[in-house]
């Protein structure tokens, strides 16, 4: 809507052509160019990308290609799990995968195939090596070939376990009776008798023919190790970046998706788009145009308004004293200490940030609002929640995120770095940009890919979830989320979590059991007895992670309609899985024959923990601080046996939680024995 008195920001000269002019002409003109930021941010990594594809190794010139980068040049000019470098002692080619180096054998990296193979350093013209630590793939780009297989190692357990387990001859310890062996994955594993092994469960990929499954003793498995096993990545990547190239541009990664970087200064998930010398010059004769047409329009607006000047000047004066920008001050509304010195956006710099709330910039939709990715004037890439008008409690949601998120950090949380004022146009909120989409897009969403994610990556998932909700529970006073799902958990490109939307959240009050509020959250999630009680605790949190752990295992949403109608329900399919010994009916299949002993073993513990956290009568579940350390001694279970006994310690609970009495020592050998002495009495079945 147009003012019935212009407001301009400069003063007015007294004879304002000579200097509007140049100023509109250079006004109108940057309107073409992209933000400077961006520009000097691209060009280095265009220059620095392309000239980083080879380097010496002792005597040698290596030369690679994309989806590879070098070491020591920026992590944009590759994908994070493909860094070569050259090692100081042998003068070998070296990748770091995981952040654990690997010689690539041969110094072979054949980009006509897409394949490169390579052994763990450790293991190289190592006679005996002793496997302790379970390889692990990153993300991207980098999958398994279908020559390899798992072998699964066992280090100093009780001697002569059974066959299907092959010892190993060489880590024998005969005056103490103790042995090492391996598995290939066939039979059955002897679980009670390998409790007591020091190392369990640890996976060593290897080719499919190295190992000789007919040895009786071990002798050939360093020279198997050795061997190495293969890695592949996508054709699709050597096909796109030609295609980058080809435009004149250079392949690179960033945020979490291939990027191509322009020498113009741009950056695109496409191929450059050069602009001709034509265009050029009929931008610039617009632009002169149009500059004239406004300079004239001007001179009629100043002339006019030269003979209202003694009208307009008081009105002038006040807008300029009112026209500092809002976010260098502190918002009334939002308290000035209490909320740490959130910053305070300006409605528009935020609609200029999101290209005017353009659909293509939308990044998700919640209950609330809908979030689109945007990119602020000093250069910081951002997620921006507008939240819906039709929400009658949008100002409530509102300032419980600004409460909550600008006074407690956590690296699991979602930071926030400003809102606009609750006087704004519309309530927006702006955080970190987190760019790898959420876990329910990775496990049944559009970023679902055929092979799924790893089981390493699914507990690392849970447990800084577990994290993230155990810090709310503890800060005082306690916070209650009210909202777990697993399209709130977010993953940045190292899948690591952030737990975000706090708009249903609650500040739990000290000394009291529980708060009693009208039921709110997602179908699926929703505590039972919250749904009767109408109360609240930190144990309705509980509840909601136990359905978020059931989607790990199971990749199913929580409530699907498609479903056989008494499976819909995932909470309740699982409960009645886990009852009748069903767990690989539940589990992703994928994920269930993929895997070998160790992960079998942790996805039953793991499952008898999601048992837990759904018991309908909340004060049989456990508290958020020992559903993460029961986790956290699952996943070290195989490297670390006193950890996983301290967690199976506990979590274990008398049937009376509220009796606060002294609970007896449990075995270490399992967390499923300890979560079945408690959770299996006829009241908590559902």
């Amino acid at each position: 809507m147009m003012h019935h008195h212009p407001h301009h920001p400069w003063p007015l000269p007294s004879s304002p052509t000579p200097l509007l002019l140049p100023f509109l002409l250079s006004l109108f003109l940057s309107s073409f160019l992209p933000p400077s930021f961006s520009d000097v941010h691209y060009l280095q990594l265009y220059k620095a990308c392309s000239t980083t594809r080879q380097f010496s190794c002792g005597n040698r010139i290596i030369s690679f290609s994309y989806p590879f980068r070098h070491q020591e040049s920026p992590p944009q000019c590759g994908y994070p799990d493909a860094a070569l470098s050259c090692n100081d002692t042998d003068h070998t080619l070296t990748i770091d995968i995981g952040n654990k180096p690997y010689r690539v054998k041969d110094d072979n990296i054949d980009s006509a195939t897409n394949l490169v193979t390579v052994v763990d350093r450790d293991f190289v013209g190592n006679p005996c090596p002793r496997p302790s630590e379970t390889t692990t793939l990153g993300p991207a780009p980098f999958e398994y070939t279908d020559d390899d297989v798992n072998a699964t190692f066992f280090i100093d357990c009780p001697a002569n376990l059974p066959s299907p387990l092959v010892s190993i001859s060489c880590l024998e310890n005969i005056a103490a009776g103790r042995r090492s062996y391996y598995w290939l994955g066939n039979g059955r594993l002897p679980y009670g008798q390998m409790n007591t092994c020091e190392i369990s469960f640890v996976q060593v990929p290897t080719t499919r023919t190295a190992f000789d499954q007919s040895t009786t003793y071990g002798e050939d498995y360093a020279e198997a190790l050795q061997e190495g096993f293969t890695l592949k990545w996508p054709a699709e990547i050597a096909v796109w970046c030609s295609a980058c190239n080809g435009s004149g541009g250079v392949c690179g990664y960033e945020s979490s998706k291939p990027t191509c970087f322009c020498s113009d200064g741009s950056a695109t998930d496409g191929s450059c788009h050069k602009r001709s010398h034509t265009k050029k010059i009929i931008i610039i004769g617009v632009s002169v145009g149009v500059g004239g047409l406004v300079i004239v329009s001007f001179l009629g607006l100043f002339l006019y308004r030269r003979k209202r000047r003694n009208q307009l000047s008081p009105v002038l004066l006040s807008r300029r004293a009112s026209s500092e920008p809002i976010s260098s001050k502190k918002d009334p509304e939002l308290g000035d200490g209490q909320h740490y010195g959130t910053q305070v956006f300006e409605y528009e710099e935020l609609q200029e940030a999101t290209d005017g709330f353009n659909a293509s910039n939308e990044v998700g939709e919640g209950g609330f609002g809908t979030v689109y990715k945007g990119n602020l004037r000093d250069g910081r890439t951002v997620a921006i929640k507008r939240l819906f008008e039709n929400n009658f409690r949008r100002v409530e949601q509102f300032m419980t995120e600004v409460d909550i998120l600008s006074s407690h950090r956590h690296p699991n949380l979602v930071s926030l770095y400003g809102c606009t004022s609750r006087r704004s146009r519309q309530l927006l909120l702006v955080y970190e940009y987190v760019p790898n989409g959420t876990v329910a897009d990775h496990l049944h969403g559009p970023r679902a890919r055929e092979e799924g994610l790893s089981w390493p990556v699914r507990m690392s998932i849970a447990i800084e979830t577990a994290e993230a909700l155990s810090y709310l529970h503890a800060v005082t006073p306690p916070i209650i989320h009210r909202d777990v799902k697993t399209n709130n958990i977010l993953l940045d490109h190292r899948f690591r979590v952030k737990v975000a939307d706090f708009g249903l959240s609650r500040l739990f009050p000290l000394n009291v059991t529980h708060v009693s509020t009208v039921p709110q959250g997602t179908p699926g999630y929703v505590d039972p007895e919250y749904h009767r009680c109408y109360q609240l605790t930190d144990k309705s949190d509980v509840y909601s992670f136990g359905v978020v752990l059931v989607e790990l295992m199971a990749s199913k949403p929580a409530v699907d309609i498609t479903r056989q109608r008494h499976e819909i329900n995932l909470a309740k399919m699982a409960i009645d899985k886990i009852q009748n010994e069903e767990l690989d009916q539940l589990v992703d299949p994928k994920l269930w024959r993929q895997s070998n002993g160790e992960v079998i073993w942790m996805i039953r513990q793991v499952a008898e923990v999601a048992f837990g956290c759904l018991q309908e009568e909340g004060d049989m579940r456990p508290t958020m601080k020992e559903v993460l350390e029961a986790l956290r001694g699952i996943q070290g279970k195989g490297s670390n046996r006193k950890k996983g006994a301290e967690a199976g310690d506990a979590i274990a609970k008398d049937d009376d939680c509220s009796l606060q009495r002294e609970r007896p020592q449990h075995s270490p050998d399992t967390v499923t024995t300890v979560w079945e002495s408690r959770l299996t009495t006829p009241n908590a079945s559902v």
